[in-house]
């Protein structure tokens, strides 16, 4: 036997069907893992809007303990958070405060069109801290999880 013969007989690796096998089954993986994905960034940015949410309520019983009323402190907080979030990176939501600010205010996040959160839906909070969310045909609201659900 010559040597070109057995270095051809010595020589291992993958056939092509062996390597569609594999591209196939990462096909199929990743066309199972990417929605999950998505559906998990989509609730994480919602989760971020909804802790914003409550820090604006915060400053708005704070800056009314310090004012006194809130009529006092209307256009502040108008002013200071009625604007798109985040604040930095791509803005998701438009944020509005009742306008002017009175005892029974709320605050609303409607998500921006275009982005990945235009489907999900409306989120709101109130000054008894009543969180709702989705559109009006479907709107859950409650005091326990009903953002996140």
């Amino acid at each position: 036997m010559s040597t070109i013969t057995k270095v051809f007989k010595q020589q291992h690796g993958f056939t092509l069907i062996e390597m569609m096998i594999v591209v196939a089954i990462i096909g199929v993986l990743a066309a199972i893992a990417y929605p999950s994905y998505q559906q998990y960034v989509i609730k994480t940015k919602r989760t971020d809007m909804m802790s914003e949410m409550h820090n604006i309520a915060s400053e708005i019983e704070s800056r009314k303990l310090a004012q006194g009323s809130y009529s006092a402190i209307s256009t502040g907080v108008i002013t200071d958070f009625a604007t798109a979030y985040p604040r930095q990176g791509t803005k998701l939501y438009d944020v509005t405060i009742t306008n002017p600010l009175v005892t029974k205010w709320t605050i609303t996040a409607t998500p921006k069109s275009n982005t990945q959160m235009a489907g999900d839906g409306d989120l709101t909070l109130n000054y008894q801290g009543i969180k709702c969310r989705g559109n009006s045909t479907n709107k859950k609201c409650g005091t326990d999880k009903e953002w996140s659900d």
